[in-house]
């Protein structure tokens, strides 16, 4: 009898198991950038909170689950982080990893092969704009750097940078920013003095800022705060070689602050995904977030909330969370004609799909309208420090 009694519960266990919906969360949570994560996967947890406490999925109310795994902003973990929850987990759909370059390895080595949508939450690299051939399986809530290194060019060139060095970090996120970057900034007529990669995780870089500060006053730094960056400006700092910083989000960090010092980052500079605090979607994405003590306009964090929103809509609106088909209802689910759903209104679009009708979500971090190779077009800012704390200002 004991052996029955326990050989049922553990079918019940297993039917309850099949019967929720699962999508997969590769989240950089160790690695360079671990900061940067945690409010980022915050805004994914709130986003099932949300979907689970409205009513859940489908008619009968199952329960939306959040698998996550460490990509550790690796390429290589993030392929076995992938790998096990498409494969083991089972999942339906992927939202995140949060760096572009494990976001290529795991969608070029597992994703796409499987036939599993992917839909990033940070991954800005220009490189996947044209990775796929005709599987339409990857999609990103951010804007490609194709946009944010002409954006940043520009903010150069307004700030008098009529002569720059550029450094980036010898990885797939940075390497492409730079290079999006330098073509901009030298069609607009800016002189680009020197353009060396730097390897991550060094000790030092004293003389990479050697060779590349006597060139210009002015450095243009691509990389990750945590895997080269702040030891890469620390140096510079040190020595003098440069008067002004400008870069991309992967130096926007309260650790940047935390290790140089507030009063040493005045002429610095960096842009990332932005928010237009606007409109009627961010205000209502504002008060959620407030409400949950998650940091509203943190970079990646409102784009964190609606790919795990929009994942949601997508399954809802197949009536399975079967994984065939389901690039098509997000595509539908995230763009005209529908009735506008905007962060927090779970119940309003179940309600909408039950009776047939169409969804058009609109969210925190701006209008989520795919184009034709899963990208949207964004919007930016750019953060300085002032009394001691990065402030952000949306570029228009």
């Amino acid at each position: 009898m004991k052996t029955t009694v326990l050989a049922t519960t553990a079918a019940l266990l297993a039917t309850t198991a099949l019967a929720d919906v699962n999508i997969g969360n590769p989240m950089a949570m160790t690695g360079p950038i671990p900061d940067l994560n945690a409010p980022i996967a915050e805004a994914v947890d709130l986003a099932a909170k949300h979907i689970n406490e409205q009513g859940g999925m489908f008619a009968d109310g199952q329960t939306f689950n959040v698998i996550r795994a460490d990509s550790a902003c690796d390429p290589t973990a993030a392929v076995d982080a992938v790998t096990k929850l498409i494969n083991v987990n089972n999942v339906t759909a992927i939202v995140g990893p949060v760096c572009s370059g494990s976001a290529i390895a795991q969608a070029e080595s597992v994703s796409i092969p499987a036939g599993v949508v992917t839909l990033a939450v940070s991954a800005s690299s220009p490189a996947l704009t044209n990775m796929e051939d005709g599987t339409d399986l990857v999609f990103r809530t951010t804007a490609s750097d194709a946009y944010q290194g002409v954006a940043l060019a520009e903010l150069a060139m307004a700030n008098g940078y009529d002569n720059i060095a550029v450094s980036y970090a010898n990885d797939d996120y940075n390497a492409a920013i730079a290079e999006v970057f330098v073509e901009a900034y030298e069609g607009m007529g800016g002189t680009v003095t020197a353009n060396e990669a730097h390897e991550p995780n060094k000790a030092s870089y004293r003389s990479e800022v050697a060779t590349i500060g006597a060139t210009s006053d002015n450095l243009a730094l691509f990389s990750y705060y945590g895997s080269g960056g702040v030891t890469l400006m620390r140096n510079a700092l040190e020595t003098g070689a440069f008067s002004n910083f400008i870069g991309a989000d992967g130096m926007l960090s309260e650790e940047l602050i935390d290790q140089l010092g507030a009063e040493n980052l005045a002429n610095a500079m960096f842009t990332t995904a932005a928010s237009d605090d606007s409109t009627d979607a961010f205000a209502t994405w504002k008060a959620l977030a407030d409400e949950a003590g998650i940091p509203a306009g943190d970079p990646f964090v409102p784009n964190a909330y609606d790919a795990t929103f929009l994942m949601a809509l997508a399954i809802e609106a197949a009536g399975s969370d079967e994984r065939e088909g389901l690039a098509e209802h997000l595509r539908a689910v995230a763009s005209a004609p529908g009735e506008v759903i905007l962060p927090g209104e779970w119940e309003k679009a179940k309600a909408i799909l039950a009776e047939g009708g169409e969804v058009n979500y609109e969210g925190g971090a701006g209008t989520q309208d795919f184009d034709e190779n899963g990208d949207v077009a964004g919007n930016f800012s750019k953060s300085v420090v002032v009394d001691g704390a990065w402030q952000a200002e949306l570029i228009k």
